[in-house]
């Protein structure tokens, strides 16, 4: 909370960008370009997840060119539409036929009209006239053979509505499929249509069934949506795809589907779904608002579109097509020809012919996949804005600039992830670029804000400390800036020595530049390792580094880090000779020391040059401490004050020493591994050990013999064991010593 109340402003600016998303989610604002950019969203999903497969149930047939050249210029003769219509049915077998066409008007093209006008007329008193007429009239009245083509044989004929103002009407409707009473008065929000041209009557009593073909046109101009039903002077109609889709599955009644009804209130103006029952079955469709369904969209669309074969209508009328090669398929007539004009923009193409879409949703239908925005992606949208927005505005002021990308990124992922989540498995489609775009600008405002207003304190801090201290901890330390300053203090802190050995011997036969080649890239391993552990780097003396834990950032587990550093140090020496080894070169060993105490850190040295370290007696047995690995054949010496604070380690203890410059003696230790998960042969071992070290200060050399002879058994090679049998050896040519504590003094440094 105190770095929360310190980064107010900053957090204020980081919320501007959400309240203006939550605005336009809550459609209080709307904004324009966020609704352009779920659309391109929408469509680029759409892309992506297509099936590209062929749906070799429906079949399109053509009124293409080619059958307008043959054929001649749409409207044709009736007559021709019953051979196509007879073709279909009697010698191909189709299981359903959808006309994507309007007849409104009756069809005058055989002149039968003109010549009954004669015939009551200057050539009523014509010999034979009358009868040759009444013998030929039936075979000139195209409607009624088209009408008896289409008699009760399973056909949906298309029409469609408008929203002109006078409310237009031509043709007659087919009957309503949901009565006003099953809404039980709730006001739902249908597409709502003020006029229609329909089907002439003649038809529209032969074939019955009719759905519109009308899609929703987005402010894009771009074909997203059909609605399933409109709704036309408080009556409902459905859709061409839905009425052959009915069709298909035994004409089941059409009731509205609403979400926990019970819970809704009586002014609720959405459905869920609308449901299709048939006895006890019930087919449920998910609807969006306004009583419409996203299209699904197999492919590119067209006859080489790959999602639904193309037949010219011309192949059909001339009897091209084999007897049956359209046993059992669903049928839909429609054209592609440009001057029709019913080719419309879609997300999968700029020119895509109507008849297709109505195709797609038949195909979706059939196989219960429909994607929808449901009714409650208002406040989906809203809650992923309240979530992200607040992540990255209290997270984002107390993090650095890299953490701030990955966190913004990561956000970005997660609503991107959820919402295609949303979208493959459950076929929702949910709203997603008032997020992106608010996580976006919060993250660019953020980072502005505190590059432009927050950065100049701590480039002081930085050009202050950036000499002494590792970049990774004044990273660290800017956030706070105020808690950070050169003046020399007192702290418990933990000390690094680490001298690599062998460097003499090989300054003497290697050439100066491999040598600094070689020495420069074992410092960076090890600095490498230091700063990961969060480590200070003091200063580098030749052959040899020394870092600290604890300061200037404060770290209560400064002792744990150290020894966790020094031990991943000696592991990279170890694989570094590895590499040694494979190319001929010298290896090298390395010897490290560890102490925590109280020591002065500051801001010391000359006016001429200064330096970031510490000093004190602590300091200084640490740098003894080191000196002593080689006397024990190990590569890491701890101090006991050290081994206290860092209990995760399993340890081995060394010795008691008193070292030059120290009255009193000190243990030393060993770091043998993670104390969790230690293997039983090595924790069977260090007990010996342990058991031993008692046996050994109590001066029991015969009894030290044998449980040496343990420990040898157990580890051979280590030359620790080896160290101490000639201690023991040494030891027993002495008279018992009451005084002796056990320790061992060594009068160097």
């Amino acid at each position: 909370m105190r770095l929360l109340s310190k980064h107010w402003s900053r957090i204020a600016v980081t919320l501007i960008p959400l309240v203006f998303a939550l605005l336009h989610g809550s459609g209080v604002l709307n904004i324009g370009v966020l609704q352009r950019l779920d659309d391109i969203i929408y469509d680029a999903r759409l892309r992506a997840t297509m099936p590209k497969t062929l749906d070799d149930r429906i079949v399109i047939v053509d009124i293409d060119e080619k059958s307008l050249a043959e054929v001649g210029r749409w409207p044709w003769a009736r007559n021709r539409l019953a051979e196509l219509v007879d073709e279909l049915f009697a010698r191909q077998h189709v299981a359903l036929v959808g006309f994507d066409v309007v007849f409104a008007e009756p069809d005058e093209s055989s002149g039968l009209k003109r010549l009954r006008q004669l015939a009551q007329g200057e050539l009523k008193d014509q010999p034979g006239f009358t009868d040759r007429l009444s013998k030929l009239q039936d075979s000139l009245d195209y409607d009624a053979l088209f009408a008896k083509a289409l008699n009760k044989r399973p056909v949906v004929m298309g029409y469609y509505f408008t929203s002109e103002r006078e409310g237009r009407t031509s043709g007659v409707l087919p009957e309503p499929v949901m009565k006003q009473d099953t809404l039980r008065g709730r006001p739902i929000k249908f597409t709502s249509w003020t006029g229609y041209g329909s089907n002439i009557e003649q038809l529209a009593s032969a074939a019955p069934m009719g759905g519109f073909f009308n899609p929703i046109v987005d402010t894009d101009g771009v074909v997203r949506s059909v609605p399933l039903l409109a709704e036309y002077k408080d009556r409902h109609y459905e859709s061409l795809a839905l009425a052959m889709f009915r069709m298909l599955t035994g004409l089941p009644g059409v009731e509205p589907g609403y979400p926990q009804e019970r819970f809704l209130a009586r002014n609720y103006q959405g459905l869920e779904s609308i449901r299709l029952r048939l006895g006890e079955k019930i087919i449920s469709i998910p609807v969006a608002e306004g009583v419409t369904t996203l299209v699904p969209y197999r492919g590119p669309g067209g006859v080489n579109g790959g999602s639904f074969k193309y037949i010219s209508a011309a192949d059909v009328l001339g009897k091209r097509l084999a007897a049956d090669a359209l046993k059992g398929k669903i049928v839909l007539v429609g054209t592609t020809a440009p001057g029709l004009l019913d080719l419309r923009v879609t997300p999968v193409g700029e020119a895509y012919a109507g008849v297709e879409t109505h195709a797609n949703l038949i195909s979706g239908l059939l196989d219960n996949k429909l994607a929808v925005k449901p009714d409650y992606a208002l406040g989906y949208d809203i809650a992923v804005l309240v979530l992200a927005g607040l992540a990255l505005a209290l997270a984002l002021p107390l993090l650095s600039a890299t953490r701030a990308v990955l966190l913004s990124f990561g956000v970005i992922a997660a609503v991107v992830v959820l919402n295609f989540w949303m979208y493959v498995g459950a076929g929702l489609v949910l709203p997603m670029a008032a997020a992106l775009v608010m996580s976006i600008t919060a993250f660019a405002l953020n980072m502005g804000y505190g590059y432009f207003v927050e950065s100049r304190g701590k480039r002081e801090l930085a050009n202050l400390f950036g000499t002494y201290v590792p970049p990774e901890l004044v990273d660290e330390m800017v956030k706070d800036a105020g808690s950070y300053s050169m003046k020399a203090a007192s702290k418990e802190l933990t000390v690094l020595f680490c001298d690599m050995r062998g460097f003499t011997k090989m300054s003497e036969t290697m050439e100066p530049t491999k040598l600094q080649e070689l020495l420069n890239s074992v410092f960076s391993r090890l600095t490498d390792l230091i700063r990961a552990n969060r480590g200070t780097i003091d200063k580098y003396m030749g052959d040899c580094v020394m870092a600290f834990w604890g300061a200037p950032v404060e770290l209560p587990n400064h002792a744990h880090l150290s020894v966790k550093a020094a031990m991943e140090m000696a592991g990279a020496v170890r694989k570094l000779n590895e590499e040694h080894r494979a190319r001929g070169i010298p290896e090298i060993g390395i010897g490290i020391g560890l102490n925590t105490g109280v020591m002065c850190v500051g801001d010391m040295g000359s006016d001429i040059r200064r330096a970031y370290t510490v000093i004190g007696d602590s300091v200084n047995l640490g740098s003894r401490l080191e000196g002593l690995s080689k006397v024990y054949g190990v590569d890491i010496v701890v101090s006991e004050t050290t081994r206290k604070l860092a209990p995760e380690f399993a340890w081995q203890e060394l010795d008691k020493v008193r070292v030059k410059g120290k009255a009193q003696a000190v243990a030393i230790f060993w770091p043998v591994a993670l104390a969790e998960g230690l293997e039983k042969p090595v924790a069977d071992e260090l007990k010996t050990w342990t058991a031993f070290l008692k046996t050994y200060r109590a001066q029991d050399w015969d009894q030290c013999d044998v449980m040496m002879l343990n420990l040898q058994r157990m580890n051979a090679k280590k030359y620790l064991y080896e160290l101490y049998s000639e201690r023991v050896a040494s030891m027993r040519m002495l008279p018992f010593d009451p005084e002796w504590d056990g320790a061992t003094n060594f009068e160097t440094k």
